[in-house]
Parts: structure tokens; sequence; C-alpha cells
């Protein structure tokens, strides 16, 4: 069967996979659409926060930049990763001890004012929809080349599938249709990983073949690709070229926005007590590992492979999948010099190949010529892997609208039924709103998602640290060290983005640090801000002060330090 068919045969069968999970798993009450009625058991839960976490950045993008960056997309890896162990040992399991739905709920009752809530729900919306917008842009990219539809209509379809077991299932739905998801989506990961590292290395573990010899005897894989790289113009594939201080900020803010981020958060509270929490999360770290330690492999066979593919080709002879990706936008070929042949290269004044870097990760088994059932599963996996981390934010989105913002604050006698119905129109209402960003974002996936986990970091990974350790930090100091975060970060990454975007470059940035790392900048600021506001002001009342004892001291212990005595 050609590509077109057996991607319809994968993600159609994937598609009724989730549809029927949502059916099956509908949710039934408020506490089945916001926390899936506290009964997911621990292991699914991690496979399903490991699916939730691992979005389109992870699946389609960040291979990507690591091919086109080199060493330095290594942030990528160091800060997700690293800011997964963060949020597993310091926050989730006190957060779940707290037992409230989101991290608003956690910000308005930790710091007793309807304003801190308020001030909460917006950056959990603000983050989420800019989050968001990665997804529905990899959902775009995946139907455009693999369906032949154009990209607008691609996310039209994602947003309908979306709509779907978000709206119907709630977090019930969400929860085992992401446990379905990332098992389709780390097999189309590692099977054509597997297969690349076998032709071109001879392992079949990707990551030993990351660093071994090339089959044909022509060297070292990275030998290789740094000599390639060389010879085109471009720097050494394993040199950095970034500033250290960027490099540091980068790796920070996606480290603690991870941390920050409320759709993984609230995954924690979806089992049914503190320990499994805990043991989720270590679930997690495994199923996310399998992934991102098999992304520096697949990002050094993709560059490979296009190197010694695509460079010095006559237009006329290229491949046939060159021909359909162009086809789609995403790879252009502009003959500057009317000879014919392809000139990639570094210096800019001769580059004649422009590629998005998110096609890198679903180009690359065809352009190892893999067989087409590979091709339409990454395809599949591709869609699993954005679809799944969207409906987790679309149900922050709805969830701060409908608990948080009505329920906790402007009508509090509203009945169950009333409050789902909605969450559900919240939820739908979030699906056209990510729609448009999908249609129309403010960069690469990977990019656009390590925007949010800057913003993230700025606004609620203090307010949460501070909340859980401190019995000093109190209403005006969480509000304006959250307040002056998100303003601060969120301004420099639209300035330099948006409104002056010649002068993006690291002259021009302060200190040198990048829009992607200034979120690290602006959670110092934050704290910088709170500590102060707090001391010149009221603190807590001794109830939020017992409360924050309470939260840190494992349950016992406080009986078994008066047996002692």
């Amino acid at each position: 069967m050609t590509v077109e068919a057996w991607t319809f045969v994968m993600v159609g069968l994937s598609f009724t996979l989730y549809i029927g999970v949502a059916i099956w798993s509908r949710a039934r009450s408020t506490g089945d659409f916001y926390i899936a009625g506290a009964k997911v058991p621990a292991v699914l839960n991690g496979m399903a926060t490991a699916a939730d976490w691992m979005s389109a950045a992870s699946f389609i993008s960040m291979a990507g930049l690591i091919a086109f960056m080199g060493r330095d997309g290594s942030v990528y890896l160091m800060g997700w990763t690293g800011g997964y162990v963060l949020l597993a040992l310091l926050l989730a399991p006190y957060l779940r001890k707290f037992g409230k739905y989101t991290v608003p709920d956690f910000i308005g009752d930790r710091y007793y004012s309807q304003t801190a809530r308020f001030v909460a729900v917006v950056c959990a919306i603000f983050v989420s929809f800019t989050y968001v917008a990665g997804q529905m842009r990899g959902v775009g990219i995946v139907f455009s080349r693999f369906l032949s539809v154009e990209i607008e209509v691609g996310v039209a379809i994602g947003m309908g599938i979306v709509f779907f077991y978000a709206v119907l299932g709630g977090m019930k739905g969400i929860t085992y249709t992401q446990v379905a998801q990332y098992c389709v989506l780390i097999f189309a990961y590692m099977v054509p990983a597997i297969f690349i590292s076998m032709l071109m290395t001879g392992h079949v573990v990707p990551q030993i073949g990351f660093g071994s010899q090339l089959a044909d005897g022509s060297g070292f894989l990275l030998e290789k690709l740094d000599g390639l790289s060389r010879d085109l113009g471009f720097a050494a594939y394993t040199e950095g070229r970034k500033a250290r201080l960027d490099v540091f900020c980068i790796t920070a803010a996606l480290m603690v926005g991870t941390a920050g981020l409320p759709h993984v958060i609230v995954r924690f509270y979806t089992v049914p007590k503190v320990s499994s929490a805990r043991i989720s999360a270590g679930w997690a770290l495994v199923f996310i590992a399998i992934l991102y330690t098999t992304a520096p492999a697949v990002a050094a066979f993709a560059r490979t492979n296009l190197l010694t593919t695509i460079c010095d080709t006559p237009y006329a002879d290229v491949p046939s999948w060159f021909e359909r990706w162009e086809a789609t936008g995403l790879i252009a070929f502009d003959d500057r010099n009317g000879d014919g042949i392809i000139q990639y290269t570094g210096d800019d004044a001769a580059n004649e190949l422009t590629i998005d870097r998110d096609i890198m990760v679903l180009a690359n088994p065809e352009i190892a010529r893999l067989p087409n059932w590979v091709v339409g599963l990454v395809a599949a996996g591709g869609l699993a892997a954005a679809l799944s981390t969207a409906a987790g934010l679309l149900l922050v989105i709805s969830t701060s609208i409908a608990h948080d913002l009505l329920k906790k604050g402007l009508r509090p006698d509203i009945s169950e039924r009333k409050e789902l119905i909605v969450a559900r129109c919240a939820a739908g209402a979030a699906v056209v709103v990510a729609g448009y960003f999908g249609i129309n974002p403010p960069g690469f996936v990977a990019q656009v998602v390590a925007f949010a986990f800057g913003l993230a970091a700025a606004s609620f990974f203090p307010a949460i640290l501070m909340g859980i350790f401190s019995q000093r930090m109190n209403r005006a100091g969480a509000i304006s060290g959250m307040l002056v975060g998100i303003v601060f970060t969120a301004a420099y990454i639209v300035y330099f983005k948006f409104v002056n975007p010649d002068a993006n470059t690291p002259e021009h940035w302060w200190f040198g640090i990048s829009p992607e790392g200034i979120g690290a900048l602006g959670m110092l600021l934050n704290f910088a801000v709170a500590w102060p506001v707090a001391l010149v002001t009221a603190p807590p009342p001794a109830a939020i002060r017992r409360l924050v004892d309470d939260i840190r001291v494992p349950r016992g212990a406080a009986e078994a330090h008066e047996i002692d005595a």
C-alpha cells in the first residue's frame, strides 16, 4: 500500500481506539471530569502522565531542533527531564496531600485570597493557550503531509477529535485515552529509530548506535556528521555555539517551568493516595526516559541522512519524499544561481534550501527509505503525542474557568450538574481558540512550548514552592511575585518575537538571554519581589501556617514524635 493508504489505516485505527476509550470512560460527575474520581492505578497514571507531558514538542520537534542545533539542543533534554524529576520529588507529593483539584485551587486556598486565585487562573489560561498552540501546530503538520490536506484543515480535524473525548470524558476519559496514546506514540517513535540504527550502525539499540561506528566503515556516526557539517559551512554538530549563560537560563526555565505546568501537576490528583502519586511519578519517569534517551540518536540519524541525500543533488533528481514534503510548503528550494543543483550551506547568502525543523522526525523514515507502514505509524504517533497534551491543556483551561473562577469565585452556589455543563462549554470554546493558535503559531513547536515553560517558571513555580515550604509567604507576596514574573516574561517574549523580531539576536538580548530562557530571570524577579513584599506585610493566619506544616509532615509523623517523646 502507499504511504497515504497506510497513514489512513494507522490514524484511523488509533482514532477509533481513542474515541472508544472516551465513550467507555466518560465522566459522570465533576470528580470524574476534574480528577478521574482519584481512582487511577499508579502505573496507568504514570503512562498517562508521560503521554500528557511528552507533547508534539517531544515527539515531533525536539529531535528536529537537536538535528539543527547540535549540542546546543541538549538544553531541551536536560531541561525537560530534569524538570520532571524536580516536579516528582519536590512538589507532586505535597500538592497531592493538599487534596485540591487544580493549581489555582491550591494557590487560592494556600494564600487565603480570591485575588490570588484569580491571578493564578489567568496565568494558567495564558500558559495553557501558549502551550496548546504548539500541539495544534503539530497536528496540522502531520495532517498536511500525510493526508494531503491544508494545515488549516488538519488542525480542524484534530480539534474535532480532541473536542469529542475531552468534552465527553473530562479527566477520566483523557487519562485512559492517554494510556492508549502513550502506547501508540512510543511504539511509533522506537520502531523507525531501531530500523535506522540497524541500517546505519548495525546496532538494534539506537542509544548505542548513536555513539558507534557506521556500518559502511566510514568512521563514527558523530565524526562523520561533524565533517559533513563543516564541509557545508555549518558549525560542527558536536560543538556548542550558544553562550553559557543562555544555555543555563534555558535549561533552568524548562526545568522549573515543568514543575509549574498545571496540566502535569493535576495528574497527581487522579491517584487514590499520596504514596500512589510518588509511585506514578517514578513510572512516568521510566516511560519518559525511553523516548528522551532515543531522541539524540534520532536527531543524528536524521541529520546525517538529510545531508548525504540532498546536498549537491540536481533538483530534477530529488527523491519522492522531497517532492511530497515540498507540496506542504515545509521544505522549499530556491535556485539562486540557476544551476538546478541544491546548495545547502551554513552561508545564508548562498543557501538555497529552507527546511522546517518540525518535519525531521516525520520525514526521517521516508529519507531512510523505510517501509510505508512505518511512515504511517510515525504519523499516528505524532498525532497521539500532540492530541494527548492538547487534551490535558484544554482540561486545565476548562477547569480553571468552571471550578476556580465560577465555583470558587463568582457562583459558589452553582450545582454540580451546572458546573459540569460550564466545564464542557469552556472546553469547547478553548478548542476553538487552540485551533486558531495552531493555524497561526508564533514559532516552531518546541520553541512555542519553551515559551509556555518560561511563563510557567516565572509565575507558578515560585508561588507553589514558597506555598509548600514557607510559612511566612503571604498573599501579598505571592500575588505581586506572580504578576511581576509573568508580565516581565511575557513582555520580553512578545517584544523580541513580535514587536521587534529584527532585534532577536544575542547582542540585543538582556545579558545575552534568549526569549526561550528569559523565564529563568522572570522566576528570579518573582522571588525578589515576593519576599520583600511578604516581609513588610501581615503574616498569614495561624490556620494557614498549620496547613503548611501539615502538607510537609508525612501522615502519622506527629503521632510517632509524641510516642518517642
